[in-house]
């Protein structure tokens, strides 16, 4: 537990605003930005190359392991360095040792070939190598990287307080230009790397990003359901490793586009299992990662495979996306295996109903993601749940719908649990919430609720998304309230 306290507190040492001071900066932290340079972290697997991403972050955002292999998609996030706007990458390690013909040579020749791939769209490279023997990965790796070679500023990490620093010097036999030695876990030569990093960087293209924020998309289904697949198709991009290879996204991948003149955000998470299947502690990491989604985005796109259907796991955390208030779209991916009917499709939709019978109001979509298939109305429903999302209700018309409500169907009432609806006014959005004014709350139906929470749905105009309905104690009535 010791040891643990004392990692975080030397991870804390790191771009504070007192480092970005010693860095003159014209822009401003608070700001977004438009065309950052994108700054790719390589290397071969274990040297740190996640612990350093993490660094120029200031938080733990790639997930770090001693076991070798950790990364695999290219992770991208935006990022400050001493104060400047950067699109930094942390990429999957270079594995030169594999065991051909496994499952995970064949992964680990993805996660090259995706390596590879970024560094040839990207302006900087840094290159992490680990103190110590020079290996033939670091060789062939360094090779690779000649055709770039105007690009590559060189790192040698884990020299704390002057570790093996004599052979740290060795790797300039490669002809680097300059080379650093780092400690990204203690922070030790982070600063003048840095400085390094930004000279060598043109910021003449960036510029001031707009204020609307994109529409955020998280992916989330069990492993193998075709989420990476989905994600690729909607970015038109190769980003996330599409394999047969359960779980072989772990950390949240993301991806940009835009459609109808709105923007998304697109995170593609870990396939979810259940606990007992989970027996890495990286998966762990993975899944937790996967439901911390849930926190940030407007949209779950719920992808299950059309063969399977549900599980008790996805009942789970469709239903911590429920709670959270997220508009939810259930998608019934690989239907083109399927025999495509009317009776097919409304036989798989009403399989969904039966277990969400309180979410009658989710859409249920089949596509085939493989095949391009049902990607338009896919999007077109994706804007029409944002839509109720982000809508506003003003109290008047919201009270004058409810007196009509309350008229069409009065509470049920006795003796022992009289009340009165006094007012409603929409508390938030994204998600949608009321709070109802009641002269006793606590003894209104359940059942009374589910009806007003209904009506709003059909009424108003938020029928495809879920409703939180709070009550509150109050005496008085709204007229009474505004006088």
């Amino acid at each position: 537990m010791k040891k643990k306290q004392n990692q975080k507190k030397q991870f804390s040492k790191s771009f504070t605003p007192k480092h970005q001071k010693t860095y003159d900066s014209p822009y401003s932290m608070d700001s977004d930005y438009k065309n950052r340079p994108r700054v790719v972290i390589a290397g071969r697997p274990n040297v740190g190359k996640s612990t350093l991403f993490n660094r120029f972050l200031n938080r733990r955002l790639a997930i770090v392991d001693s076991k070798p292999g950790v990364t695999r998609d290219p992770v991208e996030k935006d990022a400050f360095v001493l104060g400047y706007p950067v699109k930094l990458i942390d990429t999957g390690g270079f594995k030169l040792d594999r065991d051909h013909g496994s499952d995970e040579a064949i992964m680990d020749e993805l996660v090259v070939e995706k390596t590879l791939e970024t560094l040839k769209n990207c302006d900087l490279i840094v290159l992490v190598l680990e103190v110590g023997e020079i290996t033939a990965e670091d060789e062939e790796f360094i090779a690779l990287l000649r055709p770039y070679w105007d690009k590559v500023i060189a790192a040698v990490n884990k020299t704390e307080g002057g570790r093996k620093e004599e052979e740290a010097w060795n790797f300039m036999q490669f002809g680097f230009q300059s080379l650093h030695l780092i400690s990204a876990s203690h922070g030790d030569g982070i600063t003048a790397f840095a400085k390094e990093i930004i000279s060598r960087l043109d910021f003449s293209a960036v510029e001031e990003g707009s204020e609307e924020k994109p529409i955020k998309v998280s992916i989330m289904g069990k492993p193998n359901t075709g989420k990476s697949t989905l994600s690729n198709v909607l970015t038109k991009s190769s980003a996330s490793i599409v394999s047969d290879y359960a779980g072989t996204t772990r950390d949240v991948v993301e991806g940009f586009f835009s459609y109808k003149g709105k923007n998304f955000h697109l995170l593609d998470t870990a396939g979810i299992r259940k606990k007992t299947k989970v027996k890495e502690d990286i998966e762990y990491y993975s899944v937790n990662r996967a439901i911390k989604t849930l926190q940030n985005c407007d949209l779950v796109f719920y992808i299950l495979d059309a063969e399977e259907g549900l599980t008790d796991q996805d009942k789970k955390i469709i239903s911590l996306a429920h709670e959270q208030g997220r508009g939810i779209i259930f998608i019934l991916n690989k239907w083109d295996l399927q025999e495509d009917t009317k009776q097919s499709r409304k036989k798989a939709e009403e399989d969904i109903r039966i277990h969400f019978g309180h979410m009658i109001w989710a859409p249920v979509l089949c596509i085939s993601a493989l095949e391009k298939q049902g990607i338009t109305p896919l999007l077109n429903t994706a804007l029409k749940l944002y839509g109720q999302l982000t809508k506003k209700i003003d109290t008047p018309s919201l009270n004058l719908a409810l007196k009509e409500w309350i008229r069409s169907y009065p509470p049920p009432q006795s003796k022992a649990s009289q009340f009165k609806l006094r007012y409603c006014v929409q508390s938030n959005t994204n998600p949608i919430s009321f709070i109802l004014f009641a002269s006793r709350p606590e003894v209104v139906p359940q059942s009374y609720i589910t009806y007003l929470k209904n009506k709003i749905r059909s009424d108003l105009g938020f029928d495809n998304i879920p409703i939180i309905l709070e009550l509150k104690a109050s005496r008085q009535k709204w007229e009474d309230r505004e006088s």
